[in-house]
């Protein structure tokens, strides 16, 4: 009785174990994997209009909304809920709120899109940056910084915070530490024009942590991770540490007189993306002192890091995309996937990269095409402002719900 009881019961489990592991395989409907997350936005802002389109690729709709002015570029602060509205030539700073919060093994939806009540009033703010919590603009107008917070955005009457380093004015970036402390560019008109030669360390108030060590003949372009700022600069990389310690990393022997205006993050530590159109794009790793070729390309229109910070898709004027894993530095898709586009075009095509689809602006024809990576040739298209211009990835990547 008992050996049978046994296999009755062995014979029970085994049935149940098959059923939820078949289940478990039919979990993931085929359908929805060559569907963009439900909680992912793309948001556009247009050249000529201040109507903000804020498209929803889940379902293929597209919602607009009154910016205060045209022309603005976008971007995603660091919880991903929140975009800063960047109006340069209008000397202001909007926010804007997806209403999704992010808690790990889901979304909740806090409210439906809208802008936020904060501003940032400050002279010609350039530069935007999104880390612990605060969102922060570099102002060329006055080499200021102008700093909120994620939690102050919905605070009627609140405005970004300006800290004043006494810098001479010029176009410049900061980067934010981990420990609370910024790293600053600063200007010593060593070298003519408008860029800055050098980078120090300062702390919420604006007072000196740590001084600048090394100058450089001009700096443009950086990035973060929290214990590492990195600029790009013509003198070599310029690597400044938390604990204040800097150096320069040389740039590969063949460069000339070539360097890296733009630096991207990645998801891992100590290592990042730099980027020169006379040369191509190369990962840059700040603790062994390595830059590897990425792709080595004079033709790349955009090069950009994936929302996730695992891949970067690189886009060349030819309309061909190569997306690459950064772990590896391989090649995982290339194709065309737009139509060619002058180098003299006065707007260009824009392109962020998402984990399962590249979004492309077309300023002709006032759209944004959507690419399945997967399946290059599997296209999509969202109507939005007559001359698109800035675009950027807001939300989440997750559709799990409470």
């Amino acid at each position: 009785m008992k050996k049978t009881l046994y296999h009755f019961l062995l014979l029970f489990s085994t049935t149940v174990f098959i059923l939820s592991c078949d289940d478990h395989n039919h979990d993931v409907d085929p359908e929805e994997e060559e569907k963009e997350y439900k909680y992912l936005r793309i948001l556009v802002s247009d050249e000529t209009d201040n109507t903000l389109s804020l498209i929803k690729p889940y379902d293929g709709t597209v919602s607009d909304h009154t910016a205060k002015f045209a022309n603005s570029a976008l971007y995603v602060t660091e919880s991903g809920r929140f975009a800063g509205i960047v109006h340069r030539d209008n000397n202001l700073t909007e926010t804007f709120d997806t209403g999704f919060e992010n808690h790990g093994d889901h979304v909740d939806v806090k409210g439906t899109p809208k802008f936020g009540a904060m501003v940032g009033e400050s002279e010609s703010p350039t530069h935007f940056k999104s880390k612990r919590g605060e969102l922060m603009t570099f102002n060329d107008g006055d080499a200021t910084l102008s700093v909120g917070n994620e939690s102050d955005i919905h605070t009627v009457g609140i405005k970004m915070k300006t800290i004043n380093v006494g810098l001479i004015k010029h176009h410049g970036a900061m980067a934010t530490f981990s420990n609370g402390n910024y790293a600053i560019t600063e200007k010593d008109n060593s070298i003519s024009g408008s860029l800055p030669e050098r980078v120090k360390v300062i702390d919420s108030n604006g007072q000196t942590v740590h001084a600048s060590t090394l100058a450089t003949a001009g700096i443009h372009g950086n990035a973060t991770d929290g214990t590492y700022a990195i600029f790009g600069s013509s003198s070599g990389i310029l690597v400044v540490q938390s604990n204040g310690d800097q150096k320069l990393i040389d740039h590969p022997e063949d460069f000339g007189t070539a360097w890296f205006g733009t630096i991207l993050e990645t998801a891992t530590p100590g290592e990042f993306v730099g980027y020169t159109s006379a040369k191509g794009a190369y990962l840059i790793d700040v603790v062994a002192n390595t830059v590897k070729p990425i792709l080595e390309n004079t033709e790349i229109m955009q090069c950009k890091v994936s929302y996730n910070a695992s891949k970067i898709g690189i886009l060349l004027y030819s309309g061909e995309f190569k997306l690459f894993d950064l772990s590896t530095l391989s090649l995982v898709k290339e194709g065309g996937i737009i139509a060619a586009t002058e180098t003299a075009s006065t707007q260009k095509p824009q392109m962020v990269l998402a984990e399962k689809f590249v979004y492309v602006t077309q300023p002709e024809s006032g759209e944004v095409i959507q690419i399945l990576l997967s399946n290059l040739s599997n296209k999509a298209s969202f109507k939005v402002g007559d001359s698109p211009y800035g675009i950027a990835i807001i939300g989440h990547e997750s559709s799990a719900d409470h």
